[in-house]
């Protein structure tokens, strides 16, 4: 069995047990659903293009997003202005290291995503750099009303500007622009599966979590209709290309 299936397996269970945490364990809940997230799509890179390989692309992610991030704590740009609390641990420059992890677990699902959805060399990255930044309209909402990070002069969606889902296109747009002179591989022959799911059910998860246990609906509308958007097109792709998931390997 591939490690990144049983991983895959603890993260949803992990999840569904999330609000069920009392409020003063969340922050913990919090720091190891991260990390099985990053443990997933890493045993899916590694299973994918080998050790050597997984470094590179989940390395590349990781740099340039958390230099983005010292960039926009340090300027406001290009992400706005925002500011990190402690609650996410050690920080360099105000940026914790937990963020170079959060670059990194998202985006190989993302890049799976945007296979199955273009074969173009020079479409790939913007399609993945979109699927990236769609779940960021999850996750900054959430975030922010659990107090990891805070905006200072607000913004029109759940306090948050529009700038910042820009800034996060264009570092998400960087970083696969790099991934595809380093990953050619095709995620129609079986390749990511365990990507595409974590891709899937953040998108299911987070909008039911968001309707049932946190009462906010536009969240769960809005993160729907953005990940769902990547999310369907590419499951249909994936089933037509072949059977079950996990098949040809």
């Amino acid at each position: 069995m591939r490690p990144s299936r049983p991983l895959f397996a603890a993260l949803v269970g992990a999840q569904l047990l999330y609000p069920r945490v009392p409020p003063r364990g969340h922050t913990a809940a919090t720091h190891g659903i991260v990390g099985l997230l990053a443990a997933t799509t890493a045993a899916d890179a590694v299973e994918d293009r080998g050790p050597l390989g997984a470094v590179a692309t989940v390395g590349v992610a990781g740099a340039i997003g958390y230099a983005a991030e010292l960039g926009g704590v340090a300027t406001g740009k290009p992400f706005g202005h925002y500011s990190y609390t402690d609650k996410l641990g050690p920080a360099w420059r105000g940026v914790p290291f937990m963020v170079f992890t959060s670059w990194a677990m998202m985006s190989r699902p993302a890049w799976s995503v945007a296979g199955l959805l273009t074969r173009s060399r020079l479409l790939r990255p913007l399609v993945a750099a979109g699927a990236l930044t769609a779940w960021d309209v999850y996750v900054d909402p959430r975030m922010v009303r659990d107090g990891y990070w805070e905006w200072p002069q607000g913004g029109r969606y759940e306090g948050i500007p529009a700038q910042n889902f820009l800034g996060w296109f264009v570092t998400a747009a960087g970083v696969f622009a790099v991934w595809s002179l380093l990953d050619d591989g095709d995620p129609r022959d079986g390749h990511a599966d365990a990507s595409l799911a974590v891709f899937a059910w953040t998108w299911v998860g987070e909008a039911a979590a968001n309707v049932l246990f946190w009462q906010r609906p536009r969240v769960a509308a809005a993160g729907g209709l953005a990940m769902g958007a990547f999310a369907v097109p590419a499951l249909r792709a994936r089933l037509r290309a072949g059977g079950r998931f996990g098949g040809r390997r």
